[in-house]
This record gives C-alpha cells, sequence and structure tokens, in this order.
C-alpha cells in the first residue's frame, strides 16, 4: 500500500521503523473475512498502530487520533495520553518531549494509512471517512482501549467504534464483522480470532456491549492460551509492573468461579 507520492523523508523513517521493529509472524489470519471488516486489538503502546500500518493483511486503514495529526494539537495530547502516568520527577522531560514530537508526528500519521478520529462532532467525519474506504474495500483497524482496566490484557474499550457498522449498514446493507487481534510483540505474532458479526436489528447499546465484550474476552482467551510472556500494557507504566498472561486453566477457573 506504499503511496509513491508520499514525502520521501516518511518513506525513510517508515523503512526505519520496519527495520528495527519486531518482525511480526500472524496466526489466524484465514480467519479473516473475504469483504472489508474491521480488526479490533489491544494497543500494545505504539506496538499496537505499527502493527496495524505495517503488518495486516490487504488494504486497511487504522483509526488514528485526530489531535497527533494537528500541529496544534500534538504536544497537549501526547502529553497526556504516552506519558502523564510517569513520575512526577520526570514529567518536565515528557513535556518537553511532547513539543519535540511535534514535527515527527505530523508527518507520520499524514501519511500514514490512517483515518483521523475524534471525541468530539467532528466524530461524524472520521464514521464517513471509514465507510468510503469500507466500500473501496478496505478494512478498518482499531485499537480501542482507554484507561480503564478489564483485566491483565485488555484495558476496557471505548464503545463508541460499534456505531461504525450501524451506519455501515444504513449505506450498503450489509452487516460488518469484528475481527479480535491479539497483538504479542514478545512472542512476535499477531493472533487473529474468530470475526464477530454486528447484528443490524439489535438496539445500538446493547451490540455495544456485547461486540465489546466477545471482543475483549476473545483477546483474552487467545493471550492466556499462549506460552507465558510479558504483556505489553496500553498505560505507558514502568517495564517492571508490565503483566504477564497467565495459564489458561487459571482464567478459565477465575472466570468461572465469577
Amino acid at each position: 500500500m506504499e503511496d509513491k507520492k508520499t514525502p520521501w523523508t516518511y518513506r525513510v523513517i517508515r523503512k526505519l521503523v520496519w527495520v528495527f521493529s519486531p518482525k511480526y509472524q500472524l496466526v489466524g489470519a484465514e480467519k479473516l473475512p473475504q469483504e472489508p471488516c474491521v480488526i479490533v486489538g489491544n494497543h500494545s503502546q505504539m506496538y499496537g498502530p505499527i502493527a496495524g500500518e505495517l503488518y495486516m493483511p490487504g488494504k486497511h486503514y487504522v483509526w488514528c487520533a485526530g489531535e497527533m495529526m494537528n500541529r496544534e494539537e500534538v504536544a497537549a495530547y501526547a502529553y497526556q495520553d504516552f506519558w502523564s502516568k510517569k513520575p512526577e520527577a520526570a514529567r518536565w522531560f515528557y513535556k518537553l518531549l511532547s513539543h519535540a514530537i511535534t514535527p515527527l508526528a505530523v508527518l507520520l500519521f499524514n501519511n500514514a494509512h490512517t483515518v483521523p478520529v475524534y471525541h468530539d462532532t467532528r466524530l461524524i467525519t472520521t464514521y464517513r471517512d471509514s465507510i468510503e474506504k469500507l466500500k473501496q474495500g478496505c478494512s478498518m483497524v482499531i485499537f480501542p482501549e482507554h484507561y480503564d482496566e478489564h483485566n491483565n490484557i485488555v484495558h476496557d474499550f471505548q464503545d463508541k467504534f460499534i456505531d461504525l457498522a450501524r451506519f455501515y449498514y444504513k449505506k450498503t446493507g450489509v452487516e460488518l464483522s469484528f475481527v479480535p487481534l491479539y497483538i504479542a510483540p514478545r512472542l512476535k505474532k499477531l493472533f487473529f480470532g474468530e470475526p464477530i458479526r454486528f447484528h443490524a436489528d439489535a438496539p445500538i447499546a446493547d451490540e455495544r456491549r456485547r461486540i465489546c465484550g466477545a471482543l475483549m474476552d476473545a483477546i483474552t482467551e487467545i493471550a492466556v492460551a499462549q506460552p507465558e510472556h510479558t504483556v505489553i500494557p496500553y498505560p505507558n507504566i514502568p517495564k517492571r509492573l508490565y503483566p504477564k498472561n497467565i495459564p489458561l486453566e487459571v482464567y478459565t477457573d477465575e472466570k468461572t468461579a465469577v
């Protein structure tokens, strides 16, 4: 999906990112539907967006925070989202860093295969752009975690991305599928789960709960079924606090107990 019209600086940086980032093996990619879908994964800090840009099969676009594409908004958003959990004594450094990365962020995110995402009235443009790309045969890749912890594998999902399926159905009459994705940088693998089909005849609030819950459960079950490894969490916390996946039998016992 490389665009020959993109700036040479972006192409050089993209190549360097590919060289120095993990080389992922795709597991379960045959589960992806033949038609466009929405691939939903754990954010895994910077690893999720990088994997979304470089390793997803077929034509695809990654949902990206619109603030990271706007020069005036990058610094405030980057500090709050990436580094606000850092030790207080070091926060001055990360505030400076958030300003230093602004030109790079604008270059990268405006030239990568991204759809800007907003959480205000501009959200309608996110849906509109995404629907057009879906109609062109491209899938969407979304990392919807936020700071409320769900378990040791994922944080709770923001659920408004499910509405994309509602708007897409109104435009096309097609019920989108959502595919769970577990990103495991320490294993150098991307795991795809079974698709979850949107039900157009169900209330949207119910569909948000059902699909988000099913996606988080699927990602968790994939993770705990793998050999023991360190999970790269959504928040940028000290590495000593990174969780481990837990054995499948322990996860199953705990889920049954609940």
